[in-house]
This record gives C-alpha cells, structure tokens and sequence, in this order.
C-alpha cells in the first residue's frame, strides 16, 4: 500500500474536480482559456492538479451561471475575493445592476408575449396570404405587404 503524500491528498484531477463541483471538463478548460479560473499547476505528467479551493469557486461560478450571471459579472465578484471574501456592499451593486437586467428582459418578454398573441388571434388558419403570422416573420413578406 501506498503512503498518502501531502500533495496527493492536496490535489484533485480535472475528472474528480468536474465531479465535485458540478462542471463539465470542457467547460473547465474554457475558464481556464479566459482566466475566469486560474491555470492549475501541473503534474511530472502534466496533468492538471487542482487544489480543493478550485472546487468551491467552480461550484461558485456555476450557481452564478444558473442565476444568469454574465462572465464579466462572475469575474468582477472573483475579483472582489470569491465567496470567502467579497464585500456584501459590492457584491450587492453587482447584483442590482444584474436585478435590473433581468426586469428589462422580463418587460421586453412580455412585450414580445402581448404581440405574438395579438397576432396568433388573428391568425385565421386558413390561406397563407392573410396570415398575420408570416407577415411579422418574414421580412420580404412585410415590405410587400406596405
């Protein structure tokens, strides 16, 4: 048997660290890439060796990909400290400024929402011609229309 090295018990493979915090190995790679996650050390091998950490601020950044974060919004709260030392005042702008993103698309959504059902109602079904359907989708077909 083996003895357990400090370092071994220290670092995670990218396989153990994809299962750990929820994040596919590609998408690893990509953060890496973009310096959302900075690059591991390496291995004799040269294999990635992951610290534990990493696995708390990938977890991190996928919960904040699943709010809607954008990778700048994400960057700028790592660069705050990450999820052991941001400020809650500064993480609270950046979440703000984020809660107003999300209630512009909600508007713009139910725009788009009163439309489409204003058009569907008067949808006939019947001959392509009159359909007010296609007259919204096709922008050759709404020029002629004029």
């Amino acid at each position: 048997m083996r003895p357990i090295t400090r370092s071994r018990v220290e670092s995670l493979p990218i396989g153990e660290l994809s299962k750990r915090s929820g994040v596919n190995i590609e998408t690893i790679r990509y953060y890496e890439r973009i310096k959302l996650l900075p690059a591991p050390p390496r291995t004799a091998s040269g294999r990635r060796a992951y610290r534990f950490h990493e696995v708390r601020i990938l977890a991190f950044i996928r919960r904040s990909r699943e709010l809607g974060f954008s990778l700048d919004e994400i960057r700028a709260l790592l660069r705050l400290g990450g999820p052991e030392k941001a400020s809650c005042g500064e993480v609270r702008e950046i979440a703000a400024r984020h809660l107003e993103d999300i209630r512009a698309k909600l508007r713009d959504l139910k725009k788009l929402e009163r439309l489409l059902a204003k058009t569907i109602a008067r949808c006939s079904g019947k001959i392509a011609l009159d359909c007010p359907l296609l007259d919204i989708l096709d922008v050759e077909r709404a020029h002629t229309m004029v």
